[in-house]
């Protein structure tokens, strides 16, 4: 045990000191689709995509409600990482809508848009689908969540095909 502590502390030990691996950097860049995911490859540039992604959100009238760029964080570390933003999307009738269906699905607003750079340039837009978001309050909200989940997973979906066109 002592010696896989030890391998592993040796492993770990550029990070605490804020430095970073290569091959982290590399696999970072790696994203599968995953249950409840929807991934979509792009040839887009990473910024611009970010642009396009916030184009279409205004266009189909849902809200940026939250940003975060752990990518942005790095370099005003000095550290380069390869680009990503998560975008939080949401609407206030949608939630007033899925706070009567179930009080506890609070936490799952605003969903999220994902977007990862691959190490050509290139990204990919990512998302957990509404309906996968909110799966786990169904049984307690049932047809009032699901119809708001399956119109969500249009919205996001419409969203994601405007912004990768």
């Amino acid at each position: 045990m002592r010696h896989v502590l030890a391998l592993l502390s040796l492993v770990l030990m550029p990070f605490w000191f804020g430095g970073h691996s290569s091959s982290l950097a590399a696999d970072m860049t790696i994203l599968q689709p995953r249950d409840g995911w929807r991934v979509i490859e792009t040839k887009i540039a990473f910024p611009d995509l970010v642009s396009y992604l916030k184009a279409s959100i205004k266009a189909e009238k849902m809200g940026l409600v939250t940003q975060a760029s752990a990518s942005a964080g790095a370099k005003g570390q000095g550290i380069t990482i390869p680009g990503n933003q998560v975008l939080g999307v949401y609407r206030n009738d949608y939630a007033r809508r899925m706070l009567s269906a179930s009080i506890a699905a609070g936490i799952e607003a605003p969903i999220r848009f994902y977007i990862t750079e691959n190490e050509e340039g290139s990204s990919v837009l990512s998302w957990k689908t509404p309906s996968h978001v909110f799966a786990p309050y169904m049984g307690e909200a049932g047809e009032p969540l699901k119809a708001l989940a399956d119109e969500l997973d249009g919205v996001f979906e419409t969203i994601a095909q405007n912004a990768v066109e």
